[in-house]
């Protein structure tokens, strides 16, 4: 392995040692080791091998990314360093890793130069006075050389640049001097790679030809007529689709060359090129007959399908309005609940600093009316207050939280209770409703099947002769057969009340429970509340008040009274005690028995 060459290796410990603002003017030393005339091709190599390897390339190709108009020497210093970069990577091969320095660092390159291009482009452009605008127009010239120096040196670079977005953007310019330096770069990748324009995509293609046709429609500058003339008499030679394309998609090509561009200085250029457009016209006019009259079908099949859509339009139409008027909708609503929740959340906030702001204003008050030795006492009061209040609202929310919760498990409960109740009926009316079957009458025995039948019965009744029963125990049967109907169907009446009393019942609790459920808050209870629990009947209420009296003595009672009630509970009210003087209990402002 040979050695570092020492120049390469001190200036990269010089950078390693150096601030960042200094690297830029320490980089520009690679272009006196690298243009010296005592290296030969090898030594070159071998020396651009040593620059990449310490990393030097990289930081040229950082610091050309940076914002060049605060590096020492503004875009003088990057335009030098977009030169020394594009000759440190021609003629350079990488052993170690060489498909990231093919696939990642050099179109990396390709795009900072480019970018740099744009941007001294734009200076020119903008530039007022003549000394800035020729010194502009000097490094953009360095950097479009550096360009070419580039994909000279990696051919696979040409398709790369022509594809990028600001080459596109260099060319498409009105301004001449910038225009003629990169229609000279377009020229050097045509003639480097003349089948560059097949490998890219068709709309790049298409914007490039279009650019070039725009510059010979919209100018009078010969320079700029020969080049763009020239341009396109290289790309007509290259291919012959492409021939066909201008014949096809620039039809006024021909007059524009021959009336505008004739006896300008490059007739030979322009003739050439008529030339090339003509026969291939004379070529195509059978393809031409052909294409017209598919023309011609797919015009004819174009108005049926516009107007089979035409029809229906006015459907598409309605229903368009439709989706965009209930989108509007939503978006106006949607606008209107975030407003609302906007000046919600300002109000919150306004009542909370102005009730803390009242709140230290009672706390100043009250300091300056107690006495200083009962205010460690009363912060200590106030503390436990404020405690307890926080300790309310919390159970109150957690209770109302579960509060939610079970009502909405009782709210399923009940619609699942409906649901099997519809089901079941639907069954039970099902089966009620379907016919029976019809009767068919049997058929006939014949006579051998008749004596066969009779001869068993005749077997068997001689086999099993019948007892003899007495008109008086026939009778004490009939009676005890009577009893029993008459006990089952007074049974079965009574039966069927209960069961009427449970659906009643049932039907009571679930009310009650249906109130309970849907009652307001305390906070928000009005008289007419009242009434849903309060009973209209006299008797009823007097009933309940007697036993909301009965329960309050009961409470009352001495402890002699209840020496029987050591193991019953403390909310447990003995029936008995009720009972003595009611009979019946109010719940839910309805009366149960």
């Amino acid at each position: 392995m040979a050695a570092t060459d020492p120049q390469v290796l001190a200036l990269a410990a010089q950078i390693t040692e150096s601030r960042e603002q200094d690297i830029p003017l320490l980089l520009l030393k690679l272009k006196g080791i690298l243009s010296s005339p005592s290296l030969g091709c090898e030594e070159s190599n071998k020396i651009k091998q040593d620059i990449y390897d310490y990393g030097l390339t990289q930081y040229c190709l950082l610091v050309l990314k940076q914002d060049h108009a605060q590096l020492h020497g503004a875009w003088a210093t990057a335009a030098q360093l977009a030169e020394i970069l594009s000759h440190c990577c021609v003629g350079l091969e990488v052993k170690e890793d060489p498909e990231e320095f093919y696939t990642k660092f050099l179109p990396s390159v390709v795009d900072s130069l480019l970018v740099l291009g744009k941007r001294l482009q734009a200076r020119f452009i903008r530039a007022i006075k003549d000394k800035e605008k020729q010194d502009f127009l000097h490094w953009f010239q360095i950097v479009t050389d550096a360009i070419c120096w580039l994909f000279g040196g990696h051919v696979q670079l040409a398709a790369r640049v022509l594809q990028n977005d600001r080459f596109l953007q260099l060319l498409i310019t009105d301004d001449v001097d910038t225009a003629i330096v990169m229609m000279s770069v377009l020229h050097n990748i045509l003639r480097i790679n003349s089948s560059v324009l097949l490998q890219v995509e068709e709309e790049t293609l298409h914007s490039v030809l279009d650019e070039l046709v725009y510059k010979l429609s919209s100018t009078m500058n010969p320079a700029v007529g020969s080049a763009s003339t020239k341009l396109l008499l290289l790309v007509a030679k290259s291919c012959k689709q492409l021939v066909q394309l201008f014949t096809a998609r620039y039809k006024g090509l021909k007059g524009l060359l021959s009336k505008q561009w004739t006896g300008k200085g490059f007739d030979r250029e322009v003739n050439q090129l008529l030339d090339l457009l003509y026969l291939e016209q004379s070529s195509g006019k059978g393809e031409m007959q052909q294409h017209e009259a598919a023309c011609i079908i797919q015009a004819a099949w174009r108005g049926f399908q516009t107007r089979k859509r035409l029809k229906k339009l006015p459907q598409a139409v309605v229903t368009l309005q439709r989706s965009f008027r209930a989108k509007r909708e939503q978006e106006l609503q949607h606008l209107m609940k975030q407003k609302e929740d906007e000046a919600l959340k300002l109000q919150m906030q306004l009542q909370r600093r102005r009730a803390m702001r009242l709140f230290h204003e009672r706390q100043l008050a009250l300091l300056e009316v107690v006495h200083a030795s009962q205010v460690n006492k009363y912060m200590q009061e106030m503390e436990e207050k404020s405690a307890l209040t926080i300790q309310r609202f919390w159970r109150g929310y957690r209770a109302r939280r579960i509060f939610h919760q079970q009502k909405q498990s009782l709210k399923e409960y009940k619609a699942a209770v409906i649901i099997q109740r519809a089901a079941c009926k639907f069954l039970e009316k099902r089966r009620r409703r379907r016919p029976l079957c019809p009767w068919k009458e049997p058929k006939g025995l014949t006579d051998e099947q008749r004596l066969a039948l009779q001869q068993k019965v005749d077997d068997y009744i001689k086999l099993h002769p019948a007892s003899q029963m007495s008109e008086e125990t026939s009778k004490e049967l009939h009676m005890q057969a009577q009893a029993k109907l008459a006990q089952f169907l007074l049974r079965n009446r009574l039966d069927q009340r209960a069961a009427q009393r449970r659906e009643a019942l049932l039907a009571q609790v679930n009310t009650d429970v249906e109130l309970l459920m849907n009652a307001p808050g305390l906070a928000e209870t009005t008289e007419k509340d009242f009434g849903a629990f309060m009973s209209r009947s006299i008797p009823v209420a007097t009933k309940a008040r007697q036993a909301h009296n009965t329960m309050l003595k009961y409470t009352r009672w001495p402890w002699w009274k209840k020496l029987g009630d050591e193991f019953m509970e403390d909310d447990v009210i003995p029936d008995d005690a009720i009972n003595t003087e009611l009979e019946t209990l109010f719940i839910g402002g309805k009366k149960s028995f």
